[in-house]
C-alpha cells in the first residue's frame, strides 16, 4: 500500500504571507483618492486569496480525495450561513446570519408625556433645511444626564428620515412590494395610520425602500417614493390628496439609487428633482392640486435635494450629475450652472458662508470648494478654493463660527472656509447624519451610535456617546422639544434628551 504523500503546504503559506503584506500595505497608506478604494483593494484582495487558497486545495495541496471534498464543505459552509446584507458608505460588505431574526419592540419605558415645548421638524434636516436647530439648548453632561430611551420598535426598510408636527412623525418605509408613508405617535411609538402605494425599490448595494424624507406643510405631507412617485396627503389620516407618477410620465427610469429628493415646499407649490432632461431635470407642482407649474433645467439628476439659498437673490440651488444647477424660484428659469463631479453621486447640501459665497462638497475623491456667486446682466461664478481633503459624502456639513464641520469620508472633521484648509480630523464616525444645536452638535455614527461634540477650530470634543442601534444608519435625525427620532433601515427609536431649560 502506497504511504500517502505529506501535504504541500508551501504554496498556501505564501499566498497568506503576500495577502498579508497587501493588506498591511492598504491599510498603512495614508489618505486614498477616496476611502472606497481602499476598502474595494481590501475586498479583491481578500476575493483573490479565497480563490487562491481553494484552488491551492483542490489541485496542489497533495490531500486526499476525501479531505478535499471536506476542505470544500469548508469553504462553502460560510456561503450557506451567512448572506451579503448590504455595504457600508465605504462599501465595506456586511453579512449578516441567514436565520437572525428581528429585534422586538422596546417600550414606551415609563414616563412618555414629554414637559418640554413641543417644536416642529417638518422636512429634511429641519425647520430651515439646514441642520441648525433654533431654540433648543442641549445639557451638555451626559455622564449626570444621559439619553433616556422612550421607545425602540423594529420599523420597514428605508433610507428615509422622519419629519414632525405636533406629535405626529411622518416617515417612509418598504413592505413587501408596497411603499408606505406611515404616521408615528412621537410619545409611544404606535402608528397612527399608514397609507400605501404600489413600488419597490431594492438592491444589494443601496438596500431597499424610499430614500427621500417626507414634508409636511399646512396639514398636507409630500413625499417622494424610491420609484418615482410624487403624493400629497392628509396629515389627520393619510388621505390620498392627488398623486404624480412622474418617472413615467415623463419616461425617466429609475436611477442607480432611487429617486432620492426629498420635496421642497414653496408657497403654493412643491419641488423635486426628476432628472427626466430636455427641460425636465427639475418641476414644481401646485400643493392643492398637483398640477404642474413648470419644468426646467436639462441636466440627469443626482442624489441630493432642492434647497433655497439667497445668494444674494433666493435661487433653488441643486446638485446634479456632473454639475451644480441654479434655478429661478418662481419660473424656473436656469440662472448659471457649474462643472462639478465625475458621475458619482452628490449628496450633501451646500454650506452658505456669507452673501454670494457657499461652499460645497462631494465624495468619491471630488472634495468641497468655495463658490462665489454673483449677479449681474448674468450671473457668474467663481472659484476661490477647491481642496480634496473635505469630502462630505451624504452626511450634511454645517457652519457654526465661521468653519465647517461635518463627516468627511467617515471621519469628522474642521474645515476653514476662508482658505479651504482641513484643520483637523478626528473620530471615524462613518457615513452617519447631524444636527447642530447652539455651539453642541450631536452625531448619529454609522454603526448606530449618538455623540455629543462641542467642536471648536482646536478639536472636535466629544462629551458623550450612547449606543442606540447594531446596523448601519444612514438616516437623518428629528428631534422635537426634547424628544429625538433616530432610525435606520431596520429600527426606529425615540430617545428623550435633556434639556437646559427642563427642570
Amino acid at each position: 500500500m502506497e504511504t500517502p504523500k505529506p501535504l504541500r503546504w508551501k504554496p498556501a503559506l505564501i499566498i497568506i504571507a503576500l495577502a498579508a503584506i497587501a493588506y498591511a500595505f492598504i491599510l498603512l497608506k495614508g489618505e486614498w483618492k477616496y476611502e472606497q478604494v481602499r476598502s474595494m483593494a481590501l475586498i479583491i484582495t481578500g476575493l483573490v486569496t479565497y480563490l487562491l487558497l481553494l484552488i491551492w486545495w483542490l489541485a496542489f495541496s497533495r490531500a486526499t480525495g476525501r479531505a478535499r471534498l471536506t476542505g470544500i464543505a469548508v469553504f462553502i459552509l460560510p456561503l450557506l450561513l451567512f448572506r451579503l446584507k448590504g455595504l457600508t458608505g465605504d462599501f465595506i460588505p456586511i453579512f449578516e446570519f441567514r436565520f437572525a431574526k428581528r429585534a422586538a419592540a422596546i417600550g414606551p419605558a415609563g414616563k412618555t408625556d414629554s414637559t418640554a415645548k413641543r417644536t416642529d421638524f417638518p422636512q429634511l434636516l429641519g425647520p430651515n433645511r439646514d441642520t441648525v436647530i433654533p431654540g433648543i439648548e442641549l445639557d451638555p453632561d451626559w455622564a449626570k444626564n444621559p439619553p433616556q430611551l422612550v421607545w425602540k420598535q423594529p420599523i420597514g426598510a428605508a433610507w428615509s428620515g422622519f419629519s414632525i408636527v405636533g406629535n405626529r412623525a411622518v416617515t417612509q418605509e418598504q413592505e413587501g412590494e408596497t411603499e408606505l408613508v406611515v404616521c408615528y405617535d412621537i410619545l409611544t411609538g404606535k402608528r397612527i395610520w399608514q397609507a400605501q402605494n404600489a413600488g419597490k425599490y431594492d438592491t444589494k448595494i443601496a438596500g431597499a425602500g424610499p430614500r427621500a424624507t417626507p414634508t409636511i406643510a399646512e396639514e398636507r405631507i409630500f413625499t417622494f417614493g424610491a420609484t418615482g412617485v410624487l403624493r400629497a396627503l392628509s396629515l389627520t389620516d393619510g388621505t390620498a390628496l392627488w398623486t404624480r407618477e412622474l418617472a413615467a410620465e415623463m419616461g425617466r427610469a429609475v436611477p442607480e439609487w432611487g429617486f432620492a429628493s426629498s420635496p421642497l415646499v414653496l408657497g403654493d407649490r412643491v419641488i423635486v428633482s426628476i432628472g427626466a432632461g430636455a427641460g425636465k431635470s427639475l418641476i414644481a407642482v401646485n400643493t392643492t392640486d398637483g398640477k404642474t407649474a413648470w419644468t426646467a433645467g436639462d441636466r440627469d439628476l443626482n442624489y441630493s435635494s432642492p434647497f433655497l439659498l439667497d445668494t444674494p437673490a433666493p435661487q433653488l440651488v441643486m446638485f446634479n450629475s456632473k454639475a451644480i444647477t441654479a434655478h429661478d424660484p418662481k419660473t424656473g428659469a436656469v440662472l448659471w450652472e457649474h462643472d462639478w463631479g465625475t458621475g458619482f453621486p452628490n449628496v450633501a447640501r451646500p454650506v452658505p458662508i456669507g452673501p454670494g459665497k457657499v461652499v460645497f462638497s462631494s465624495g468619491y475623491g471630488v472634495g468641497s470648494a468655495l463658490l462665489t456667486i454673483t449677479a449681474g446682466e448674468k450671473w457668474s461664478v467663481s472659484q476661490e478654493w477647491k481642496t480634496p481633503r473635505f469630502q462630505a459624502k451624504f452626511s450634511n456639513p454645517v457652519l457654526l463660527d465661521g468653519h465647517i464641520y461635518g463627516v468627511s469620508d467617515g471621519i469628522f472633521a474642521c474645515l476653514d472656509p476662508s482658505d479651504g484648509k482641513v484643520k483637523w480630523k478626528d473620530g471615524r464616525f462613518g457615513h452617519g447624519q447631524g444636527l447642530l444645536f447652539g455651539s453642541l452638535y450631536l452625531q448619529m455614527t454609522e454603526d448606530g451610535q449618538l455623540v455629543l461634540l462641542r467642536p471648536t477650530p482646536e478639536a472636535a470634543n466629544e462629551l458623550g456617546r450612547i449606543k442606540v442601534f447594531d446596523d448601519k444608519t444612514w438616516n437623518t435625525i428629528a428631534i422635537s422639544g426634547d424628544l429625538l427620532l433616530v432610525r435606520n433601515d431596520q429600527e426606529a427609536a425615540c430617545l428623550r434628551l435633556k434639556l437646559k431649560s427642563a427642570n
